[in-house]
């Protein structure tokens, strides 16, 4: 719980600083098939230990996927972190930003979008959930000061409380300067298509801001089967499941500005998406909240590939999207760079699909990174 301490706690950031082109669809697709599947099942093992190719160069990728556990975070939050993952805690305890710059600079990562993992700030009430979404997206933001370039910033929101989200928007955009806001998958057993998160995202939608969604752990499933941590299964369902509710209850059309990432290949939805669009074409007052259609606005959003660089994932999700809708992804500190990064530059892309997901489909979305890179050097 926050308490009125918080503030003075002494872990304000800075005490803790060390210091498209596109080739055809049916080369991809083959590239994709020609990969076999049972490689896949040791890829992650050996992709963690091949240096990446890039990693000697000046670094190039966006990671739109880049986690950060500040220290007022895991000040509050630390149990609720370290329970949701099953691997190796200490990259989790030991976390710094010089640490992630490094990680950066190993696997070719120029810059890192960074937001918080799980569970968010929407615990232990409203008041405390403003507190802490405040105090880490400063943190976040003076990341961004420190290390130039290097970082930018998806600031968290409490969602459910429509007042205290509606200033962290003002704040966050407009003082903090973030490129985007991070949002997780649910809230409470409420899917982010609920009605009473219209108005925040009719704010985001007048802004034209990125969004950023990240799986969560909804209530109703965090321990369905003995054993199994919810990550490994419900994280990718719930993305699916937040995408669905964006989409029928009509958000994805009313608000068209707002230009969503959702992790993991889009988690289970490319599987699904024929089954929804199915279900839409069904029931007429679903259907007339999407007009355009299912597929029209699934092919909008954009989709990051954090750990989700395996044959059958990613013929997924490319036969669902076309390549400028994909972005890099880490997942780091909760899963090494090098698994992404390696494994995208082993996949089999052509240099021009490798290099639109490694960088220029992010400098679409954040044209601001396309300057600052190149200012400094990395091109």
């Amino acid at each position: 719980m926050v308490g009125d301490g918080f503030v003075s706690d002494g872990l304000a950031g800075d005490l803790y600083y060390e210091r498209r082109p596109v080739t055809s669809r049916r080369e991809f697709l083959k590239a994709v098939a020609l990969v076999g599947a049972s490689a896949a099942f040791s890829a992650n093992q050996l992709m963690a230990q091949t240096p990446s190719p890039t990693g000697s160069a000046k670094p190039n990728r966006i990671d739109v996927h880049h986690h950060i556990l500040p220290p007022p975070y895991m000040l509050h939050a630390r149990d609720r972190i370290l329970a949701i993952s099953d691997r190796d805690h200490s990259a989790l305890l030991s976390w710094t930003p010089a640490r992630a710059v490094e990680e950066m600079d190993k696997n070719g990562i120029a810059t890192a979008i960074t937001s918080l993992g799980l569970p968010g700030v929407w615990f232990g009430g409203a008041k405390a959930a403003r507190s802490l979404a405040r105090r880490c997206n400063e943190y976040a933001a003076q990341m961004v000061k420190d290390y130039p370039g290097r970082f930018g910033l998806f600031a968290a929101l409490p969602l459910p409380d429509r007042e205290g989200s509606l200033r962290e928007i003002a704040y966050a955009l407009d003082v903090l300067k973030a490129d985007g806001v991070g949002l997780v998958s649910s809230y409470d057993n409420k899917w982010p298509g609920d009605a009473t998160f219209a108005p925040v995202f009719d704010e985001l939608n007048r802004r034209k801001a990125v969004v950023f969604i990240h799986p969560a752990v909804p209530g109703c499933c965090g321990h369905l089967m003995p054993g199994i941590p919810a990550s490994t299964i419900e994280f990718l369902f719930d993305t699916a499941r937040a995408i669905t509710s964006l989409l029928v209850n009509g958000t994805f059309s009313r608000f068209p500005e707002i230009r969503f990432i959702f992790c993991h290949a889009g988690g289970t939805m490319p599987m699904l998406a024929a089954r929804a669009s199915a279900f839409v074409q069904r029931h007429k007052e679903i259907a007339d909240r999407v007009p355009n259609g299912v597929s029209y606005e699934l092919k909008k959003l954009y989709y990051d590939v954090a750990n989700s660089i395996n044959p059958s994932s990613m013929a997924a999700l490319t036969n669902l999207v076309p390549t400028p809708q994909i972005l890099f992804g880490s997942d780091f500190p909760y899963v090494p760079a090098a698994v992404t990064a390696n494994g995208l530059d082993h996949f089999g892309l052509s240099a021009n699909d490798l290099q639109a997901v490694n960088r220029e489909n992010g400098i679409r979305l954040f044209p601001r990174l396309g300057l600052t890179t190149n200012s400094i050097g990395i091109h």
